[in-house]
């Protein structure tokens, strides 16, 4: 996001739900966004749900991102892991190289990579996993752009490995006061209201905040809004998000690699 002329990107993670892709729910999405990020085979997603989301996204003229998790189909990739850095990335580089290969027989580009769940939740904290998912990465390709949480220490381990970064805040999660997510283990960790999601979409857009669980204000400086495809009312959430952001004078803009 840039002060001035505001612009941001909104993103949605993608291809993890077949029933979601077979009954249009994943495509109503794509009207309200400018990126999706594509489950590649580790917490969910397969050649098919790979090709048919890279397709839609295509259709709606979306950035394609990666979404790379640890391959625990079980839990979604929602469980916290303890593995080596090395398994770690190659785990990335296979699932990253997977989807760009699917990508490119679709005339598509793979813009940018976003880790999933506890995979992305542990590197905001943990720098040798961050730089694992660098290193996956960077075996694929150092060009492409890597989404963080904003204001955390995984961005920086990104950009002191070489890469562009992204910065991302969420329009439907709450946040604790220290800018982390506050877990899905409370109730309230998911904003399930498409306007109050769409307010604190928009306090990010234009003043760089979010108010805490606590009621604190925190600081939060993003280049990309996530809205989680596989919550409840998600395509209503990401309505009103792309909805009042524009009224509010707002560019939707995807993003891209530098």
């Amino acid at each position: 996001m840039t002060r001035g002329e505001l612009t941001i990107d909104v993103n949605c993670d993608m291809g993890e739900l077949p029933e979601a892709i077979a009954d249009g729910t994943q495509e109503s999405l794509m009207a309200s966004l400018t990126s999706v990020n594509i489950a590649c085979g580790g917490h969910a997603g397969d050649e098919r749900t790979m090709k048919t989301t890279i397709g839609q996204a295509l259709r709606w003229k979306l950035a394609i991102g990666a979404h790379p998790g640890y391959a625990d189909r079980a839990n979604f990739g929602r469980v916290e892991l303890k593995l080596p850095a090395k398994e770690i990335a190659d785990s990335v580089y296979e699932q990253v190289r997977a989807l760009a290969e699917i990508a490119a027989g679709c005339g598509a580009l793979v813009v940018h990579v976003k880790p999933h769940g506890a995979l992305y939740n542990q590197a905001v904290k943990n720098r040798e996993l961050a730089r694992a998912i660098a290193d996956g990465v960077a075996r694929w390709d150092k060009s492409t752009v890597l989404v963080g949480l904003a204001g955390s220490p995984m961005l920086e381990v990104f950009r002191q490995a070489g890469f562009a970064v992204a910065a991302e805040a969420f329009a439907d999660r709450r946040y604790e006061a220290d800018g982390t997510l506050r877990s899905r283990k409370f109730e309230d960790a998911l904003i399930r209201n498409p306007e109050e999601a769409a307010w604190q979409a928009l306090g990010i857009a234009e003043r760089g905040l979010v108010i805490a669980s606590d009621g604190s204000e925190v600081s939060v400086e993003a280049q990309t809004l996530c809205i989680h495809g596989d919550t409840p009312g998600a395509p209503a959430i990401a309505a009103a998000v792309a909805r009042t952001l524009r009224e509010a004078g707002v560019s939707l803009q995807a993003l891209s690699r530098s």
